[in-house]
């Protein structure tokens, strides 16, 4: 374990948190006010705190933590570190946003702004994650990564169908309207996540 943490540079954890507060303001002001969800586990935690009243500053956490249990024999112990740090640092912005009300309350009335907008800030912090060169994977990554050794599936279609699964069930509270802008968002973020790994934020060590 002491050489895990030999490993961990102060520079990755902080873009780490720089990019958990983005993706927690995104989700409390755009995606939670807006109905406009994402897939996987973001779009889960918003359906669970619809349904249940769980903030995701909670069911974020688990159901991140449960993924890599999940995997953590594939994806390694530095891997876990960094996405344990990741995950409290999304649970701690997203507890302190919600004590205030949403900064864009009119945006649910502007599906089509707030599937962009959206997209963008899900997009910008998972990108900047990524292209801190630490690797690092969210639990949707890790429960596909998982899935793939175990289903005859590509990676690509392990995520498509996780996102569609959660959309479709999100039709349980969101109006097939939104839900389309939802498919809109998953999908430009998905680019923007593409494009953001590519910019280098570190020099090559």
């Amino acid at each position: 374990m002491r050489s895990v943490l030999k490993e961990i540079k102060l520079s990755s954890v902080l873009l780490l948190l720089l990019g958990s507060a983005i993706l927690a303001f995104g989700l409390y002001n755009i995606h939670s006010v807006s109905n406009v969800t994402e897939g996987g586990i973001l779009g889960l935690t918003l359906l669970l705190e619809y349904w249940l009243g769980i903030s995701p500053s909670v069911s974020g956490f688990v159901l991140t933590v449960l993924c890599y249990f999940w995997g953590w024999k594939l994806l390694g112990r530095l891997f876990l570190v960094y996405s344990f740090i990741s995950s409290i640092g999304f649970s701690v912005f997203y507890g302190i946003f919600e004590q205030f009300d949403p900064l864009f309350p009119d945006i649910a009335t502007k599906p089509l702004l707030a599937a962009v907008v959206g997209a963008i800030f899900v997009g910008v912090s998972v990108g900047l994650c990524g292209s801190s060169r630490v690797e690092l994977r969210t639990g949707d990554d890790a429960l596909a990564m998982s899935l793939e050794r175990v289903l005859p599936l590509d990676i690509q279609w392990i995520y498509l169908i996780s996102d569609l699964v959660v959309l479709l069930i999100s039709l349980t509270y969101i109006p097939v309207s939104k839900i389309i802008y939802s498919l809109l968002t998953v999908i430009l973020s998905g680019q923007i996540i593409g494009v953001m790994q590519k910019i280098p934020f570190r020099k090559k060590e």
